[in-house]
């Protein structure tokens, strides 16, 4: 991914949405230009010239120091994911050949991995890597998103862009694709250079006006932790907490737990499919019979 571009389309997208009343600036002039903040208003409140931030807006974040990050991470209002989406930007823009390299990324799952996905039994739990694709599922969390389970490499991105069914299958399909395209805007941040994740972005661009229309937006956020409703073609609509774990072992690795409180009918509904999804393995493996039963 162009770098510069990308600095330049963030910086100027997160100024755009303040205004001089949020930022606790008088608003001089009745007949502003721009619908935020001027570059001028943010070199101000960042405590840097007016030069150097309209370099910085311009996609040139040479030698840019750690203070000066942080300091446009207040003037901007950047939260927590903005904030480390600027870093990784600045880290981008100023390493080295050979750190541009993307590292190579994990294609088999650690036996551990998957043992531990096998013991978790009463919770649907996905492990995907940073191309958003399915890498490996327990027996509840395949039944789970079984739509997605059509293609010999599930792809989440993919399905929910794609997918006619994906609108039927996320109630909130709204806000399930903006919550996908700001992570998927992250892990482009951490790793631009990488040209799987690039044709990935160019395919969904291409194919999709709805990607193309948030990607545009620039907006970034962590995907660790919400409230999720889907409508599951078996059991119909449930409402999971999902929780999101990064594999420090295995870079750009992430497990993914669904749990549905207590009591509700969520969790009736999440046991139905349990049960569902224990018959149909039964069918689809019939079981073997053993010596003794022959015997008998």
């Amino acid at each position: 991914m162009d770098t510069r571009s990308e600095v330049r389309e963030f910086l100027s997208t997160r100024r755009a949405r303040i205004t001089p009343d949020q930022a606790g600036l008088p608003a001089f002039g009745g007949n502003r230009r721009v619908p935020g903040l001027r570059r001028e208003e943010v070199s101000l409140l960042a405590g840097v010239s007016v030069d150097y931030y309209t370099r910085l807006e311009r996609g040139d974040l040479s030698g840019v120091s750690d203070s000066v990050l942080d300091a446009l991470a207040r003037a901007l209002q950047l939260d927590e994911a903005e904030t480390a989406h600027l870093f990784d930007l600045a880290r981008a823009a100023n390493a080295s050949p050979v750190a541009r390299t993307p590292r190579k990324k994990v294609e088999v799952l650690r036996p551990s991995i998957l043992r531990l996905l096998d013991a978790m039994t009463e919770a649907p739990a996905i492990v995907r890597n940073n191309y958003f694709d399915y890498l490996a599922t327990n027996a509840l969390g395949r039944a789970l998103y079984s739509p997605l389970f059509t293609t010999p490499v599930p792809n989440s991105a993919r399905f929910a862009f794609l997918d006619p069914a994906a609108q039927e299958f996320y109630p909130e399909w709204d806000r399930n694709t903006q919550e996908l395209v700001a992570a998927m805007r992250g892990e482009a941040g951490r790793n631009p250079y990488d040209r799987k994740l690039t044709d990935l972005v160019g395919e969904l661009s291409t194919r999709s006006e709805r990607f193309r229309t948030l990607w545009a937006a620039h907006n970034v956020r962590f995907h660790r932790s919400s409230v999720k409703r889907i409508n599951h073609p078996v059991v119909g609509e449930m409402e999971l907490t999902y929780e999101a774990f990064e594999l420090p072992a295995d870079a750009g690795l992430q497990m993914s737990t669904y749990t549905a409180e207590p009591g509700t009918a969520s969790a009736d509904k999440l046991r139905m499919l349990a049960s569902w999804a224990a018959t149909d393995a039964a069918v689809a493996e019939p079981e073997t019979v053993s010596p003794e039963r022959t015997e008998a």
